[in-house]
């Protein structure tokens, strides 16, 4: 079994029960928007593109699967409602694909040399912490050696946090305390990561800071002084979404990627929520892969994306 292995039963399982509340609230509001309807016509699509829309799939992103089911129609002259289910898949499917970048355990085989580094950004109470112990711990189960370093020192609780989980995971952290410079934490936790022959380093920042100005020049800092001891750092820049937010995801992916170069998307607490459509319109939206999806409260509920599995699960 290879890391993160989300073709496994009970991962599939595990995806199933996390994605129940948006599969039944979606799959009842589509039934009933064409019952009594024989074919997709201009209504049936009025109603597909407000369910969308109040699914939390976002503006653009429901215009384009909506464009494109019309396109079909068009092509193929008469649909019934009964193939409208399989449309959506595939226009869905064929959206994330675009912004798909390949798995990340093939990120990690391509880096032999340095520690592949992290850097998680993201507002407070969207489970950034707890998304690093979990990937902390998914990374040791699959053999690989980590190191966490706790640079958000804004507050004390995040700190604590986060060596709380480095002792779930049984994995190092480099902590400097409350208050300490996060560029110096993330500096040692480079120093490290190199000392101690580590494949992986995830360095946590500060989940609020004044303003978009401070935001960007800790960010900024922090990037520079790691790439003093590892050219290149960080390798990526993920940023943590709370899914039960809905457009207030959006909002938060705006600020961040406007701020700090990411290139990698985790989206949590998704089994709490009907609103797991925010998957599909924040990666479409912001062209940045979402890698991982939180499907529970357990140190395994951390799921490597996987863009069918995810589609059929919400259709089945």
């Amino acid at each position: 079994m290879g890391l993160f292995d989300i073709f496994s039963k009970n991962k599939k399982e595990k995806l199933d029960q996390g994605l129940s509340k948006t599969r039944t609230s979606f799959v009842s509001k589509l039934s009933k928007a064409i019952a009594g309807r024989a074919t997709v016509d201009a209504e049936v699509l009025d109603e597909l593109e407000e369910l969308l829309v109040s699914s939390d799939v976002g503006v653009s992103t429901t215009i384009k699967i909506i464009e494109r089911i019309e396109e079909r129609v068009a092509r193929d002259k008469y649909l019934g409602t009964d193939e409208l289910n399989r449309l959506l898949r595939e226009e869905i499917i064929a959206l994330l694909h675009e912004n798909q970048t390949g798995d990340f355990s093939s990120v990690l085989s391509d880096n032999l040399h340095d520690p592949y580094v992290i850097m998680v950004v993201g507002v407070n109470g969207v489970g950034k912490t707890t998304t690093i112990g979990k990937l902390a711990h998914q990374f040791r189960e699959g053999g690989k050696k980590v190191v966490l370093g706790a640079a958000d020192t804004f507050r004390a609780a995040a700190v604590d946090q986060l060596t709380i989980w480095s002792q779930r995971a049984r994995v190092p952290v480099v902590s400097h305390g409350m208050g300490a410079d996060p560029a110096s934490v993330a500096y040692d936790t480079m120093v490290y990561a190199k000392e101690h022959g580590m494949d992986v380093a995830i360095v946590d920042t500060a989940g609020r800071l004044h303003n978009k100005v401070n935001l960007m020049n800790e960010l900024s800092k922090i990037k520079r002084v790691m790439q003093k001891v590892i050219p290149g750092a960080p390798h990526e820049i993920l940023l943590i979404l709370d899914g039960s937010t809905g457009q207030n995801a959006f909002e938060q992916a705006r600020q961040f990627t406007s701020t700090t170069e990411v290139n990698a998307l985790a989206i949590t607490k998704l089994d709490g929520t009907a609103k797991g459509g925010v998957v599909i319109g924040v990666s479409e939206q912001f062209n940045i892969p979402v890698k991982y999806i939180g499907v529970g409260e357990g140190i395994e509920d951390l799921q490597l994306f996987d863009r069918v599995a995810f589609v059929e699960s919400l259709f089945q």
